[in-house]
């Protein structure tokens, strides 16, 4: 036991009826990363919660280097004790500056010259961890993409005053990150733990998992069911584990659409270049490059019709769903049916049995984790609430579905069923526009556009949509 940073005995938490964890045991030694993997609601994000002292649990024990927690375990006691936490829902305060926000979680900087300490700290380590961040400490959080605005609060959390650091809990810390901003933190991580600070690394994405981790933990249902070296784990063990079936990347091939097929979206963007975006009714068209390079503002663009030729009614599924996605003071039902209210009037009121069933068919559809589509929104985990905004869309009449990165911690399960959602939908005759930061979904696109500096810089088939090919268009100067 003198070997762990970090013990949980039988941790036990339950909201009303859902037992959220039964019976937790967890374990983190001292310049370990643990993996901690499951699908949406296994209590992942609950349990870290507890150990960073934002919920009392229900029973259970809780040791710190060695040391049984015997007082009450708030989260300014974990802050002390050199617990830090990077959760999937940002916690940076918008309207203050990168360096004001240093100063929240970090009391010591005070007096005269606070500002400009705090600024050196922080520059230094996006210095370290992520090299050519473009981040400025003055600048506003607000007016940072979520890329950066995650970047900042990671090296937030690995910044260090007078306190110690001996955990930093990373809850899918790339979510919101390009390829090789990524990589820059996962090879962070490494330089971090051999210093002697443990990370649980919380991720979606296995390969993220198995290259980082020295062991995995997997839970489901609020217990773990699993536990073992990294090595001892391939990507199809781990996915059985989770309680999921192992599928094979389906490997599409390219939409062939005839010349008389219509065109429903056409845009340039706004700050030059010589390629516009096109996609044809019935096409799953890409969006990337490194991020914040002005994919989203194309798809707010086209939302807006802004200098685009847009034929039909449109939805958007948002990727930062707690500031453009759900309405936090309504129902799960409520969010999933708001996109389709015009059609679900009878006599020019809202039929609300009719309401009632679209919510249930969408939250079985999308396997929405909640015992009543009445409960508040945010009663789901981060994961089920981007299941909401899926149903949502695709429970609406929309010909075009835009999606800005939409698979930020959606379980790698549910992601299949998307997936195969979204073909099917596609085949049907919708069109998707589908901006995304992980590499390996373009396989579901028929074709993609690489940013770079607000501009298009290639347009690539999907034959050609390799890692490779996609980074190579990120870096070039010219258009393809």
């Amino acid at each position: 036991m003198s070997s762990d940073s970090i013990r949980l005995d039988g941790v036990e938490k339950s909201f009303g009826a859902v037992r959220a964890l039964a019976g937790v045991d967890l374990h983190v030694a001292a310049g370990e990363c643990l993996g901690l993997v499951g699908h949406n609601g296994a209590g992942k994000s609950t349990l870290m919660h507890v150990l960073s002292g934002n919920l009392t649990p229900s029973a259970g024990e809780l040791s710190v280097g060695g040391a049984k927690i015997t007082g009450n375990w708030t989260a300014a006691a974990a802050q002390a004790s050199g617990i830090r936490c990077v959760f999937q829902e940002l916690s940076l305060c918008p309207n203050l500056s990168v360096a004001e926000n240093v100063r929240i979680v970090h009391r010591s900087l005070k007096g005269l010259g606070w500002k400009k300490r705090a600024s050196d700290l922080i520059r230094a380590k996006l210095d370290e961890i992520f090299p050519g961040h473009g981040i400025s400490p003055e600048d506003e959080i607000a007016d940072l993409a979520i890329g950066k605005r995650q970047m900042a609060e990671i090296a937030r959390a690995f910044t260090v005053t007078d306190g110690p650091l001996r955990l930093v809990i990373l809850d899918e810390p790339t979510s919101s990150l390009d390829a090789v901003t990524a990589e820059q933190l996962l090879a962070y991580v490494k330089t971090e733990t051999a210093r002697g600070t443990s990370v649980i690394l919380i991720s979606h994405l296995l390969g993220e998992i198995l290259s980082t981790s020295d062991r995995i933990v997997v839970m489901k249902d609020g217990k773990t069911v699993a536990e073992r070296k990294a090595r001892d784990f391939s990507r199809n063990s781990l996915v059985a584990a989770m309680g999921s079936e192992a599928h094979e990347r389906r490997q599409a091939t390219a939409k062939i659409l005839g010349t008389d097929v219509p065109v429903l979206v056409k845009a340039r963007p706004k700050t030059g270049g010589s390629t516009a975006l096109e996609a044809r009714k019935g096409e799953v068209i890409g969006l990337t490059g490194l991020a914040g390079h002005g994919q989203t503002r194309m798809l707010l663009q086209i939302y807006s019709r802004d200098h685009a030729d847009v034929k039909g009614a449109i939805s958007f599924i948002a990727g930062d769903r707690q500031s453009d996605g759900i309405f936090n003071l309504w129902s799960i039902g409520r969010n999933i049916t708001i996109r389709s209210l015009k059609a679900l009037r009878k006599g020019g009121l809202i039929d609300l049995a009719a309401e009632e069933k679209l919510a249930e068919d969408w939250k079985t559809r999308m396997a929405i984790r909640t015992p009543d589509v009445n409960n508040n929104i945010l009663t789901l985990s981060g994961g089920n609430q981007q299941k909401a905004l899926f149903a949502r869309a695709l429970g609406s009449d929309a010909a075009i579905i835009l999606m800005d990165d939409p698979m930020r911690g959606v379980d790698i399960g549910t992601k299949q069923e998307v997936y195969a959602m979204i073909r099917a939908q596609a085949d049907e005759g919708r069109t998707f526009i589908w901006y995304t930061t992980e590499i390996d979904e373009l396989s579901h696109c028929d074709r993609a556009y690489v940013f770079r500096n607000g501009e298009i810089t290639a347009s690539l088939g999907h034959d050609d949509l390799t890692e490779e090919k996609v980074l190579q268009a990120s870096f070039a100067e010219t258009a393809a």
